[in-house]
């Protein structure tokens, strides 16, 4: 794609002559003759560069320099003066203009001062890249068939410009697998843009999305661009897309097919190139059947379907997941290695994680939190798992009947209380038995209420 310059200068016969130049070297041009039409073709145009003229009329090159610098900070600006002074050229650069050159241009002068500046800019963007894939940089954990299958089908898909459609539980990785999908892509080196689309009121959607002009509503005081604009020839990730509003989805729909859009309050339109990621918790077929999800909009977004497993149906992999997030609060907490006793990974195996990789990570960062020690124990788990162990059927290896009894009334009165919030009154009546009774038996037994 030809990189964009927009180049402001008063002078008619310089804008045809840096037009032509430009143009020769195989790069697209916008043109604008004062510093208003600048900042206002600024927002249509979206330029990778501005080639500025310091003296015209009006606002001053200075002024719309420093008005770019607030409002597009990574934008890289170049000046040009027929009477450039060093005083001139350290307040540009203070101001955040890449390099200062004077007129009459010197050809060769013009077209390496911006190919570095377009190449600084390009330094800059990947720079925030790394930075961000250094902070939320994880991977898909996991060695279970499921896992396999789904890395085989990622590895395939990834690489393509495809769309996919991601299909899960909450809670098992959708976000991740997106975030995969882009690192594995031909795109990795532009941005992957993410929309919550179940977070965002449906009065601001179309804003968030497309991005609006100045005074286009009450409290646009700015021009903003949209996550499509953001996501130009990079990756846009719509999250919870079954929660978005039929209105919104046939606005999304016709963007959707034809990469163009106007933002919200104007009329220039704005063509990108996004490769979309969507991802849902819902049965969006059977949103189709009662009316609402919109059919045509399902079969152009489910162009490759991937569907992230339950953790249920890979319990295999927690033992891989719980090392994982302890080496994470490990090195956090500054307490070191951390480990899990074998009783603790089979309780957590055992378990049916409605909540799935989310509420494992949840789960053993409380742990963390709790244990007095490196290794996580039985006690350190939440009463909803810790049911589920051995260690609430100690009558098994008792052999005297009396024995066995009173740690059965133990043990089932204590995960009563548990589900029960331990409230004697709830609990009483959950069992069937009086209340007074039931707290004679918690003080004999000695239990926790």
């Amino acid at each position: 794609m030809k990189k964009k310059i927009l180049v402001v200068d008063d002078e008619v016969s310089i804008l045809q002559m840096v037009t032509d130049i430009l143009e020769d070297e195989g790069f697209g041009v916008e043109t604008a003759a004062d510093g208003p039409s600048a900042l206002a073709r600024l927002g249509e145009a979206l330029p990778d560069l501005v080639l500025l003229d310091i003296w015209m009329p009006g606002i001053d090159g200075l002024e719309v320099l420093k008005r770019i610098k607030q409002e597009w900070p990574f934008l890289p600006v170049v000046i040009m003066s027929g009477h450039g002074t060093i005083e001139t050229a350290v307040k540009a650069t203070k101001l955040g203009a890449y390099d200062f050159i004077e007129k009459p241009l010197s050809y060769e002068q013009t077209i390496l001062t911006i190919k570095n500046a377009l190449q600084f800019r390009d330094l800059e963007e990947e720079n925030v890249l790394l930075r961000q894939k250094a902070v939320s940089h994880r991977t898909l954990t996991g060695e279970s068939p499921a896992m396999q299958a789904l890395k085989e089908q990622l590895a395939l898909v990834a690489p393509t410009d495809a769309w996919v459609l991601i299909q899960g539980e909450n809670g098992t990785g959708k976000e991740l697998v997106a975030q995969t999908i882009h690192r594995l892509s031909k795109r990795n080196h532009r941005a992957l843009v993410e929309v919550n689309c179940a977070a965002i009121p449906e009065e601001l959607i179309e804003s968030e999305l497309f991005g609006h002009e100045k005074g286009a509503f009450t409290g646009a005081t700015t021009m903003k661009r949209g996550k499509f604009d953001l996501a130009n020839r990079g990756t846009l990730f719509l999250d919870e897309i079954g929660d978005m509003s039929l209105k919104t989805q046939a606005k999304i729909l016709r963007i959707l097919q034809e990469q163009r859009f106007e933002r919200v309050g104007g009329s220039r339109t704005i063509q990108v190139d996004v490769r979309i990621i969507a991802a849902t918790n819902k049965d969006l077929e059977a949103e189709i059947e009662k009316g609402n999800f919109r059919e045509d909009l399902y079969y152009r977004l489910n162009v490759i379907p991937i569907h992230v497993p339950p953790l249920r149906e890979r319990t295999e992999d927690i033992p891989l997941l719980v090392a994982e997030f302890l080496a994470e609060y490990g090195r956090e907490t500054g307490r070191g290695p951390l480990e899990a006793s074998p009783e603790v990974l089979q309780a957590l195996q055992d378990y049916d994680w409605p909540g799935n990789v989310r509420e494992l990570r949840n789960v053993v960062e409380r742990m963390v939190i709790l244990s007095r020690g490196p290794v996580l124990t039985l006690e350190g788990l939440p009463p909803a798992i810790r049911r589920h162990t051995p260690a609430e059927t100690p009558w098994a290896d008792v052999d005297d009947f009396k024995a066995a009894k009173a740690c059965f009334e133990r043990a089932f009165l204590q995960r009563k209380l548990d589900e029960n919030g331990r409230n004697i009154s709830r609990t009483a009546k959950a069992i069937g038995m009086e209340r007074r009774h039931l707290h004679r038996k918690i003080k004999a037994l000695g239990l926790e209420v």
